[in-house]
């Protein structure tokens, strides 16, 4: 049997909106008739909810894709401590599960149409002590999509990342860029209505679309199935 397309969803930075744009791509996958696996290896700076550890993005991300009966299967690695993933293990005494990291995708991989994977911060953050978000794109294979926040001197972070995605290993592919504006405008901040622009410019993959602040649509509208199945036909 043929693996599911998916897409691999990382960041310029933190806070930049991953899982929000995670949340609306997985909404409408899921209104087109998809089912859709949702899929974050590991998460911090959770919380504690009774003798359980709750990872907030990953009940959004379960809620988008309606999965919630499956929510253990869409972040099986959660700690408390807002750092790398292998720091907030180890102030648990415990250590991130690296077979985990990669086999919890096969869950999804049975059960879904297409798969959407949220990584932890930026492409380049680390989460073991040898490990990098990017080599668990690399491991995935799948296409990535780069979230990049709407603001002042996010050409740079931008670009940046996908400096450090053509020259990780082989390179990894990337499909497009969607600007995202996590926060509402910063007073003065003008850059906000040439990013895209300057992106489109400046960026080999295309930017795909943008996502106001609240915004519930992107725009425009992508065919997100059909940018993962090119990805896959293009690992082939």
């Amino acid at each position: 049997m043929r693996e599911p397309p998916g897409l691999f969803i990382t960041g310029t930075d933190t806070s930049v909106g991953k899982t929000y744009v995670t949340a609306m791509v997985a909404r409408a996958l899921r209104q087109a008739g998809h089912r859709v696996g949702v899929y974050k290896p590991v998460a911090t700076g959770c919380g504690r909810e009774n003798d359980r550890v709750i990872c907030d993005d990953a009940v959004v991300l379960a809620e988008a894709a309606e999965r919630l009966d499956e929510l253990e299967h869409v972040c099986p690695q959660r700690f408390l401590a807002p750092l790398a993933p292998h720091l907030a293990a180890a102030a648990e005494g415990k250590a991130v599960n690296v077979e985990l990291l990669r086999r919890g995708i096969n869950y999804w991989r049975a059960e879904s149409d297409v798969v959407l994977i949220e990584g932890a911060g930026g492409l380049m953050s680390p989460v073991t002590d040898e490990l990098f978000v990017a080599d668990l794109a690399a491991a995935f294979g799948y296409p990535l999509v780069i979230v990049a926040r709407n603001a002042l001197g996010t050409i740079h972070q931008t670009l940046t990342t996908l400096i450090a995605a053509a020259a990780f290993e082989e390179g990894l592919q990337v499909a497009g860029i969607v600007l995202n504006q996590p926060q509402p405008p910063a007073t003065g901040d003008v850059s906000i209505a040439s990013n895209r622009a300057e992106l489109a410019r400046r960026a080999v993959p295309p930017v795909l679309s943008e996502v106001a602040h609240g915004a519930r649509l992107f725009e425009p509208t992508v065919d997100w199935i059909a940018l993962a199945a090119a990805g896959q036909s293009g690992a082939d």
